[in-house]
């Protein structure tokens, strides 16, 4: 019988063995664009899955935990602390926020990627400031120019990293985005590269940034080879929903 709390040991091999399999693929792709893959963090994407899957996901040796709601963030990581709680996963929050949310968000949030408003930066600098905290923050951009993605019109980007700068429990390190999905292999260069090729340009356009977020389970290679830092991958990792 598996100890309470103890992670299910074929879970635990089932996420290893799909985990190394994306980490290759990772590999290949950096290989292909003369990258290090060392330089690119692997953010297991474990919303809606159980707080069993999040330990089985941490024992194969996953240590970066990305949600994207709230409240999933406050229970899950009640149960395993990010860094900044003194623990040894980093919860990153992927999704979009609204600014009700936003004291748990950045008393619980290692990373937020999903910085869209200067509103929101007030918000989230204000509930940092009372949790005695500096949140490194993402600026989300709007590169696949849908109306159902969330994000800063690209034009704009430069603007809000300038606000979040200027807020004294923000730091802001990068930038955010998401492609259109491709809908055939064909979308991949069609579509896709050239999304994550502007916000690419973007961030090489901004001195001292260090994280570009972009890139999911359909798609993580192209972005590998576009110069992602964190792909944020859950299907591949955990199996469809």
């Amino acid at each position: 019988m598996t100890p309470a709390h103890a992670a299910d040991p074929a879970l635990v091999d089932a996420i290893a063995d799909r985990a190394h399999a994306v980490r290759q693929r990772i590999a290949e792709a950096a290989d292909r664009a003369g990258r290090d893959p060392a330089d690119v963090t692997l953010v297991a994407v474990t919303k809606t899955r159980p707080i069993e899957t999040v330990r089985a996901a941490v024992a194969a040796g996953l240590r970066d935990l990305g949600e994207n709601r709230v409240g999933e963030l406050v229970d899950k990581s009640d149960a395993l602390p990010g860094e900044g709680d003194g623990g040894d996963v980093r919860w990153h929050l992927i999704g979009s926020l609204q600014r009700n949310k936003a004291r748990d968000a950045a008393a619980r949030a290692d990373l937020f990627h999903a910085l869209d408003s200067v509103r929101l930066a007030r918000a989230l600098d204000k509930w940092a400031a009372e949790a005695g905290r500096v949140l490194p923050v993402l600026v989300q951009v709007n590169i696949s120019g849908e109306d159902a993605k969330h994000g800063v019109e690209p034009d704009a980007t430069a603007d809000l990293l300038g606000v979040a700068a200027e807020c004294a429990h923000l730091r802001p390190v990068g930038l955010m985005g998401m492609a259109a999905i491709a809908e055939d292999p064909g979308d991949l260069d069609r579509v896709v590269r050239p999304a994550f090729q502007k916000l690419r340009r973007l961030f090489d356009a901004e001195p001292g940034l260090t994280v570009l977020s972009m890139g999911m389970s359909g798609d993580f290679e192209v972005a590998v080879e576009e110069g992602a830092t964190h792909v944020r991958v859950g299907t591949a990792l955990f199996g469809p929903r």
